[in-house]
């Protein structure tokens, strides 16, 4: 069997624009859209953002990305390396708190090699893991079975954010901040 019922996908698969307007990098344009809950950006700093995956492994799967567009870590300055870095503490701590998992997967895919699909703007993937979230169906199906959707999984999350510490709360649908 290699599909799964998941009727919460059917309006991103038919979202009218599938992106149209971005030209570029969509790690550089989607920051800079007024629509942070659609583009499921849930919290920013100086210079970095989190961002929840489109195609997540597990919920909660998000990724903090610098505003800098390189794919070579070592081509980032200091200043955006500590501001990255706090926001992914900030992101293990909301995770945390919104969806208590036993342990996290967090990582960077860099170079063609390394198997990600967007190798050309680095971002860390922080994946909350559960014990026991691995069973038959990606073993044996080559399938993976997501349990919650991703607008409720945006709402915990970001939730999570804006108890933090520093955070600033604009509207409803716009990202967490912190200075």
């Amino acid at each position: 069997m290699e599909q799964v019922f998941a009727p919460w996908r059917i309006e991103w698969i038919e979202r009218e624009d599938k992106n149209a307007d971005i030209e570029d990098c969509v790690f550089c344009e989607l920051p800079h859209q007024d629509s942070d809950r659609e583009n499921l950006i849930v919290a920013r700093s100086e210079h970095a953002f989190v961002m929840l995956n489109n195609y997540p492994y597990n919920p909660g799967h998000a990724m903090v990305i610098p505003h800098t567009h390189t794919g070579e870590y070592a081509a980032l300055e200091d200043p955006i390396l500590l501001d990255h870095a706090r926001l992914k503490q900030r992101t293990f701590d909301a995770l945390d708190a919104a969806l208590e998992p036993n342990g996290f997967n967090a990582g960077l895919n860099l170079g063609d090699g390394a198997g990600g699909s967007i190798d050309d703007h680095l971002h860390t993937h922080i994946v909350p893991r559960w014990e026991g979230d691995t069973n038959f169906m990606p073993v044996i199906g080559d399938t993976s079975v997501i349990v919650e959707a991703l607008d409720e999984t945006y709402d915990r999350v970001r939730e999570a954010f804006a108890a933090q510490e520093g955070a600033t709360v604009a509207g409803e649908d716009d990202a967490i901040s912190f200075e």
